[in-house]
């Protein structure tokens, strides 16, 4: 089974920040498109982009549909196939280190130092630890070649 095309829109370049967004859906979709993926993430793929390519009108409700149906996509085949896009899991543990790793280690100095002030020493802690476990998993993920060539900008 084969994924689906989106359709042309002419119009588009008129809207430079839906230009974009539209952009990077067709290259998901043409970096999926190389990927051997089974028949029930190709036919959940394909619906998302019947979906989009069923509104006529550049609106609103087409940007949102599009950013819906690239959230749908990359979940699936994050779950089915361990595909992710660049910097996916960078970008996840550096919220995560800095809210689970450099909070707690702030508010622990400054329960030591007795100067609530130093909370903010941890968070720079967590922020390095944080890109340093997801880039390492990053890394991994780009050796066993499961990472699409890809970087998601919002």
């Amino acid at each position: 089974m084969e994924i689906q095309n989106l359709n042309d829109r002419p119009k588009i370049d008129q809207n430079s920040r839906l230009s974009k967004k539209y952009v990077q859906f067709q290259k998901l979709i043409t970096e999926l498109s190389n990927k051997e993926l089974n028949d029930a993430v190709v036919l959940i793929i394909n619906e998302n982009i019947n979906s989009i390519n069923s509104i006529p009108v550049l609106d609103n409700q087409f940007s949102k549909r599009l950013k819906s149906a690239q959230s749908k996509i990359l979940k699936i085949i994050e779950k089915q196939h361990k595909l992710a896009t660049k910097n996916h899991y960078r970008n996840i543990w550096l919220a995560l280190g800095i809210g689970a790793i450099g909070v707690p280690i702030g508010v622990v100095i400054g329960s030591i130092t007795g100067n609530m002030a130093f909370i903010g020493i941890g968070i720079p802690i967590g922020f390095g630890v944080g890109i340093a476990i997801g880039t390492m998993m990053d890394n991994k993920l780009k050796d066993q070649g499961k990472q699409l060539d890809l970087e998601l900008k919002n």
